[in-house]
């Protein structure tokens, strides 16, 4: 059964991500960072010590993923990686000097592009969105390929 594209929701969700991909990208490279280099500076600025595999679930990536973003965030020296006092064999991980500045940068230019999303809803429209966006995703995980 065919469905034309005008139809298809998906379409429009993806078109909206890869809008709003775009506009992150474009901000947080000011700071010299990725979006998945930002989005794991933010958690960390929020959740000091947290290890990669934490993170790798907070920013929604894999831990293989997480590993090597930490890699060369630790290289440009913007986070340190030590073994966690009681169990040696997991690294927590802390923003430097240099990260909370990297971050700085990139967060207020991200923080515009959130804050113009967000003025252009009023707030029982950004709480209806958020409504059915969790609906779409219910949606989506709860359908089978039909």
């Amino acid at each position: 059964m065919s469905m034309p594209a005008d139809e298809r929701l998906g379409l429009d969700v993806k078109r909206a991500e890869q809008t709003l991909l775009a506009a992150k990208s474009s901000a947080v490279r000011a700071a010299g960072l990725t979006v998945p280099q930002y989005a794991a500076l933010l958690l960390l600025s929020d959740n000091p010590g947290m290890s990669a595999a934490a993170l790798a679930r907070g920013c929604m990536v894999t831990p293989q993923a997480m590993t090597a973003l930490l890699k060369t965030l630790d290289e440009r020296g913007l986070v340190t990686r030590t073994p966690h006092p009681w169990h040696r064999a997991i690294l927590e991980t802390r923003l430097t000097p240099e990260g909370t500045k990297a971050l700085g940068t990139a967060d207020r230019r991200a923080v515009a592009i959130e804050r113009r999303i967000s003025d252009a809803f009023t707030p029982e429209e950004r709480e209806t969105l958020r409504s059915l966006l969790a609906r779409f995703r219910e949606a989506v995980e709860g359908g089978g390929a039909s």
